[in-house]
């Protein structure tokens, strides 16, 4: 197993979490809207001495690159810069809505729906959501996303034959999302926050795939500037990236 440290900052929480061979996962994860970059750093210092480790000694660090919250995304992916490049690791990117799809499928609440697709849909502000589709690929592995990540108006959401939605978006603009769809109440989980567990879980997978990049090739994920990256273009930053190291 890679020891990974993971960070995310793409929302109102702060977290880190730090995975060490086949120990359970040493995390610091609190809400803390502006307080995150007074507190990444020494979160970071701390999960290290909890685990006597340091951060040379690492395989690798997975960072969130979004979508999100523009300055948080923005001080995750700083932060990483600096301390990868002082060490000389490579890093390893993770969208947070499939770190979002992946903490989704260990809740209780999904386990006992059991969908077969679902929507991760989190607010992105000035009226709009980020959302994408997924499918689910058993119980022992990570989510498949099926679509594009997407940049719309919450009416515009597509839940066509979506068994679950989940997201920040919910809480949002509820009344927004369900114009031409309706889900149960149960099959609707709103409280589910970005975490740096999720994060791991995917760079844990990303890892295996040898997906880790230079840090020189590291960038946040904007959305609003260009509505998703194709398949094509995913292959080949991470093509750039494996073969720029």
């Amino acid at each position: 197993m890679p020891q990974l440290l993971a960070i995310d900052t793409s929302s109102a929480w702060c977290s880190v979490a730090l995975s060490l061979d086949h120990q359970d996962p040493i995390l610091r994860h609190e809400e803390v809207s502006a307080g995150a970059s007074r507190l990444l750093l020494p979160w970071i210092d701390e999960v290290l001495a909890q685990a006597n480790q340091s951060l040379a000694s690492l395989d690798a660090i997975a960072i969130g690159i979004g979508p999100g919250a523009f300055t948080g995304v923005r001080l995750g992916v700083a932060a990483v810069q600096g301390l990868a490049l002082s060490t000389d690791l490579p890093v390893i990117p993770v969208v947070s809505l499939d770190a979002i799809a992946a903490q989704l499928t260990k809740s209780v609440q999904f386990k006992d729906h059991d969908p077969q697709h679902f929507v991760v849909a989190i607010d992105a502000r000035m009226e709009e959501i980020y959302w994408a589709k997924y499918r689910s690929n058993g119980m022992d592995c990570l989510p498949i996303r099926i679509s594009e990540i997407q940049l719309s108006k919450p009416e515009d959401i597509d839940l066509d034959q979506v068994d679950y939605l989940a997201g920040s978006a919910l809480k949002a603009y509820e009344s927004r999302l369900f114009g031409r769809y309706s889900l149960p109440a149960q099959a609707c989980d709103g409280d589910i926050a970005i975490s740096a567990l999720g994060i791991l879980d995917y760079a844990k997978q990303l890892w295996a795939e040898g997906k880790q990049i230079p840090v020189t090739k590291l960038e946040p994920l904007y959305i609003r500037n260009k509505v998703a990256l194709t398949t094509a273009e995913r292959e080949a930053i991470f093509s750039q990236g494996v073969n720029g190291g």
